[in-house]
């Protein structure tokens, strides 16, 4: 399952695209938008912007990449729009039979996602100012 939407992330659905009675350790990673302060001042929200075809092409590639991780399940939801501090940007699911390979196979996928995926975001200061952040993704 890959949703990339404004709407908030529907977790139940998560978790139930990545369920199965042969998996039993399952882990669920969530990104919040965090309330940062630079030298631009205090951030207030965060604009994610991404190119759909694009960045659901290398989220289906990570979940290919996670066949090394052996019999697993894996779900992604990352939002667009602006999002205030709190908001989930991102929730990925993993189930495996075991939890390391889930741990591990989630942390690979999230660290991949923000190395890969064609998904950027713009910092919206309290002064009304913006500013991309460097790096590919989230």
């Amino acid at each position: 399952m890959i949703a990339l939407s404004p709407e908030p992330i529907d977790l139940n659905a998560l978790l139930a695209a990545v369920r199965d009675e042969r998996l039993g350790g399952i882990v669920l990673f969530l990104g919040a938008v965090r309330r940062d302060e630079d030298a631009t001042g205090r951030v207030r929200a965060l604009r994610y912007e991404l190119h759909e075809p694009m960045a659901r092409q290398a989220l289906e590639r990570i979940g290919a990449e996670l066949k090394r991780f052996g019999e697993l399940r894996w779900a992604i939801a990352h939002r667009t729009g602006e999002l205030a501090p709190g908001e989930i940007s991102v929730a990925l699911a993993v189930a495996t039979p075991h939890r390391a390979e889930a741990f591990a196979a989630c942390r690979y996928a999230i660290d991949r996602l923000k190395a890969t995926a064609p998904i950027w975001k713009e910092l919206v200061y309290d002064s009304g100012a913006t500013a991309w952040a460097e790096g590919v993704s989230l």
